[in-house]
């Protein structure tokens, strides 16, 4: 696995910055996590699931916050009109009919309280802390840095895809009405990837702001890669649940 660390050293043409961003998403999209592996599978306990659910919520809700700090620094009004979109795909017309009110549905059709879900208070120390990370990155980074951490969402179809066909396979608590976000996302994401693709081919313009490009899509797989991390650590078989975290007694 490369660590994409000279990617740039001599400068890049457009198309083979993108062949080195898509190739980014071959090796460090944690579609290749023994917990996602284990997901589609059929592998995962109840409270695994549960575990999951109610810690990327914590995700979910951050995402328009995130694009929010990049709409604020961004000048070009053309950018921002695109960009506003990704706010209101999740917070939809009214706060709570969007990507984040279906995620939370997805959550309490798996039995988790709507509330405890909401407050974030039991989910994982880690989880939180990757999640800030990952908006603290995109408000202090450049834009164009910010930009090109969205880029996870070239991978995302296939690993949607990949959890619908096999949740509703293999878990029989899962229904599609369980999985209605993931209806929405694959068109809603690679829309906003052809556009962030095409912001960074056109601003990555020097070796310099090419391998920040670069560094920028593998911090962003290495957040979603730990938040599945620290999942298994604290839910897989030799599970260490730390104090105040989701356990199976909080499900009524």
């Amino acid at each position: 696995m490369s660590t994409f660390r000279d990617a740039a050293k001599d400068g890049l043409s457009k198309g083979d910055l993108e062949a080195v961003l898509r190739q980014v998403g071959v090796e460090r999209y944690h579609h290749l996590h023994p917990y996602h592996h284990r997901m589609v599978e059929g592998a995962l306990s109840k409270t695994e699931m549960q575990a999951w659910a109610l810690n990327r919520y914590c995700y979910q809700a951050m995402v328009p916050r995130k694009d929010a700090m990049i709409l604020a620094r961004a000048t070009d009004p053309a950018f921002r009109a695109a960009w506003r979109m990704r706010i209101e795909d999740h917070d939809g017309d009214d706060g709570w009919s969007g990507g984040i009110a279906r995620w939370l549905h997805l959550a309490t059709s798996l039995g988790l309280d709507a509330d405890s879900v909401k407050s974030e208070r039991l989910a994982l120390p880690a989880t939180r802390f990757a999640v800030g990370a990952y908006l603290t990155f995109c408000t202090d980074k450049t834009l164009l840095e910010a930009v090109a951490s969205s880029l996870t969402e070239m991978f995302s179809p296939v690993i949607i895809g990949e959890r619908m066909s096999a949740m509703l396979a293999r878990y029989d608590y899962v229904t599609e009405d369980t999985l209605a976000y993931f209806k929405h996302r694959p068109k809603q994401a690679s829309r906003d990837a052809d556009f962030a693709l095409a912001y960074v081919l056109d601003h990555a313009d020097t070796a310099e702001r090419q391998q920040a490009a670069i560094d920028a899509l593998v911090f962003k797989c290495d957040i979603l890669w730990t938040m599945l991390d620290v999942l298994q650590h604290a839910y897989g078989e030799d599970g260490n649940i730390p104090p105040g975290a989701f356990r199976p007694e909080h499900v009524q």
